[in-house]
């Protein structure tokens, strides 16, 4: 058990911190927990047998970053590699050295999926069940429910039910279930879809495929950028190794958050500059149709391409892009609204994430379940109402790990505020959710958002009863501002348990 913060409590817990989850997010809280909260006990349960989460799980062709690891690196640990836009054997590389060097992997529980997760007021502390890979099931305690899970289902990704796909002769693959060793020379690929996978697979797969056909409904907006830093690899040479990093980082979260407002004030003029970069890099192969999305740049997030990869296969005739609709899978392929038929051997259909609040994990509060679409965000990574719990959602305009850096900062100082205190719970408490102006929690068109909206918890229209998408914002907010706000409600299980089913005049005082 951890140190004074469980003083005065008669029901012992198996740790302070249990994280759901060995991916970016987890290991990030795990180490923000050894730096910042030394007394504090903690674990890690994870549900597949190795450690990385999205980067274990994604095996398709060229799987790499979606943006820079100086951003979706921690802000701890330096990134070393020469290139900024990594793949995914090197993302998986940097974890595991974290958890190795800091002790981490022997707090990891491996292959335990985790099936439900109660809070008891009166013990202060949260049950979760577990169920390991050969179905036996097991329970630990907690104070702290810190969920890493992700934001989309693991299990089941989006099934776009395209008519016919029972006829096709050949192999429809999902991205998210990439097979082993996948032997796809010579064949020719219709990949599904315009966003970031799509993208990635259509160049990493040219080579060796007779061809690459990307399949569109819609364009997209990409944003073409050198996948090394020469800025980040200059400074290592003159500089020790962490103030480059930390100057990097600093450097790239000022022009990603500058280009996103700029998007926002000024759609027209970042449009023009990204179509210009498109026609510089696609010479005569720039089509208009292909190439100019029916909504503003950052309306979705932009699609990266290092070294302009993608449209490089498009110039040696390698990869083509068709903008239309799908009618029908046949036999021999994809039949098109237009009437166009395009020959496959292999489909990928790379159509997107089914998003997932909380793992899909069933939460219950002294025994009454949480529907998260009826909690509102605070601060970013808890709920209103729900005592000692918090969960990363990363940031839809930067990097995932930016969130997860700020949100475990912040907890940290939560666990160090009740250890101060003698206090062992706190809820962010919300009598009057009437009080609140809800807006919609992401002003993002992507098909994947819009369609989980209906289940995601509640954003209202400021601080700090919303999911914000302005980190330079959310970083001096979590690192300086109040813990204790008048909205977090910190004490002991009597007293918190009481308070928080309290009447809106009893929860004023």
């Amino acid at each position: 058990m951890g140190d004074e913060m469980m003083a005065g409590m008669d029901s012992p817990v198996d740790q302070d911190v249990l994280i759901v989850g060995a991916g970016l997010s987890g290991i990030g809280m795990a180490a923000h927990l050894q730096m910042h909260s030394p007394g504090r006990s903690f674990a890690l349960v994870e549900r597949r047998a190795n450690l990385g989460g999205t980067w274990d799980l994604f095996r398709y062709p060229g799987i790499r970053s979606d943006s820079d690891m100086h951003t979706l690196g921690f802000v701890f640990e330096p990134w070393r590699h020469e290139k900024s836009i990594a793949d995914g054997p090197s993302i998986l590389e940097y974890l595991n050295r974290i958890v190795d060097e800091r002790g981490i992997r022997e707090h990891i529980r491996f292959n335990n999926k985790v099936v439900g997760a109660d809070w008891d007021s009166a013990a202060a502390r949260w049950t979760v069940t577990m169920e390991d890979d050969k179905g036996a099931v097991s329970t630990t305690t907690a104070r702290w429910l810190y969920l890493g899970s992700g934001y989309y289902d693991y299990d089941e990704p989006f099934d776009a039910n395209f008519t016919g796909r029972e006829d096709f002769a050949g192999q429809i693959i999902h991205p998210q279930f990439w097979p082993k060793d996948f032997d796809y020379s010579g064949k020719k690929v219709v990949v599904i879809g315009s966003g970031a996978t799509a993208v990635t697979i259509v160049p990493s797969m040219a080579d060796k495929a007779a061809h690459v056909t990307m399949l569109q409904r819609t364009p997209t907006w990409y944003a073409i950028r050198p996948a090394k830093d020469g800025f980040a690899n200059f400074l290592r040479k003159i500089l020790p190794e962490k103030t480059a990093y930390r100057l990097t980082r600093f450097k790239n979260i000022r022009l990603q958050d500058i280009v996103f407002r700029r998007a926002r004030e000024k759609p027209e003029k970042v449009a023009d500059f990204l179509t210009k970069k498109l026609k510089q890099a696609l010479g005569d192969r720039y089509d208009p149709v292909a190439f100019t999305p029916p909504y503003n740049p950052w309306d979705q997030r932009l699609c990266l391409v290092p070294d302009a990869d993608f449209f490089e296969a498009m110039k040696a005739g390698k990869a083509s892009v068709v903008t239309d609709h799908i009618e029908r899978f046949d036999k021999t392929g994809i039949l098109l609204k237009s009437g166009q038929h395009l020959d496959a051997d292999v489909i990928i259909t790379a159509t997107g994430l089914k998003l997932a609040v909380a793992g899909k994990i069933p939460v219950r509060v002294d025994g009454e379940p949480v529907a998260w679409n009826e909690h509102f965000y605070y601060k970013a990574c808890m709920f209103s109402n729900v005592p000692n719990f918090s969960v990363v959602f990363g940031y839809l305009n930067a990097s995932w790990t930016l969130r997860a850096d700020i949100v475990s900062e912040y907890v940290c100082r939560v666990l160090n505020h009740m250890r101060d205190t003698g206090t062992t719970v706190a809820t962010p408490l919300l009598a009057d959710p009437t009080s609140l102006t809800e807006e919609n929690i992401f002003d993002f068109s992507s098909g994947y958002i819009q369609r989980a909206l209906h289940i995601m918890p509640k954003n209202a229209d400021k601080l700090p009863w919303r999911l914000s998408q302005n980190y330079v914002q959310d970083r001096i907010d979590m690192r300086t501002g109040p813990v204790d706000d008048g909205v977090l409600k910190f004490g002991k299980a009597a007293s918190v348990s009481k308070e928080a089913s309290a009447p809106a005049l009893e929860a004023a005082e």
